[in-house]
Order: structure tokens, then sequence, then C-alpha cells
């Protein structure tokens, strides 16, 4: 059975390439533009990784993970950041994992996942 993962950006070119790129490793992705919308997924579906872009419209990727961390059933879902420098250092507690938009993305997503725990079940051996 595939990992599913949860990508939330509401940039449709950094969805999309965050989607495709953990697709190519063997998840099962679900997107949501924004917090609000990612929410709603997680009513229906149980990821084992979500990665979330700190700046969205209606709930921030910070309002996202808060609530997430105050549920039971979501508190311990690893959580890659994708975020841009610009916007400073990614607050550590916030996130597993910080990746920034304005550098090669696919190469830290890739370490991100290594650094991850158990990535290599969570679909890492099956990378191309």
């Amino acid at each position: 059975m595939s990992k599913v993962a949860l990508v939330v950006d509401d940039s449709m070119l950094m969805r999309y390439s965050i989607c495709r790129f953990l697709e190519e490793r063997g998840f099962a992705v679900e997107a949501a533009t924004n917090g609000s919308e990612a929410l709603d997924v997680l009513s229906r579906v149980r990821p084992d990784l979500i990665v979330t872009d700190l700046r969205m419209p209606k709930m921030s990727g910070a309002e996202l993970i808060a609530a997430l961390k105050s549920k039971p059933e979501t508190a311990g879902v690893p959580i890659i950041v994708v975020t841009s420098k610009a916007y400073g250092p990614c607050d550590p507690t916030l996130a597993d994992v910080a990746v920034y938009k304005d550098i090669d993305i696919e190469a830290q997503l890739e370490k991100a996942l290594s650094m991850l725990p158990g990535a290599a079940a969570r679909g890492q051996a099956s990378a191309k």
C-alpha cells in the first residue's frame, strides 16, 4: 500500500512540482491551495507526510500546523515546510524540516525525505 502525502500551497506551479516529485517516489498525493482546504482533505484522508507553504490566503501554513498539532490524530504526522528565504529562517518548532523555494527544490525535498524518521518506508526506496 502506498504512502499518502498532502501538499498544501497556493502556487499552482509549486504544488504541481512537489506533487510530481512525491508521486515519482511512490506516494499517493492529495493537494490543497490553503490551510482551510487542507483541513477539509484531512477529514477524509490520513496522510503519512504533509508538505505545506507558510504564506497562503484564508489559512496560513502556521495556522494549519497549529491545528494539526492540536489534534492527536494528526499531531505526529511529519511536516515539511516550503517557504522563501526572503521571509527569513523557518521557526524550527513549526515543522520537521524546512525547504526553501529559492533553491533547487527537488534536491532539498530529497534531503528532507531522507531526514524524516522511517524515510525509506515512506517511499524513498522507490525513488527513480
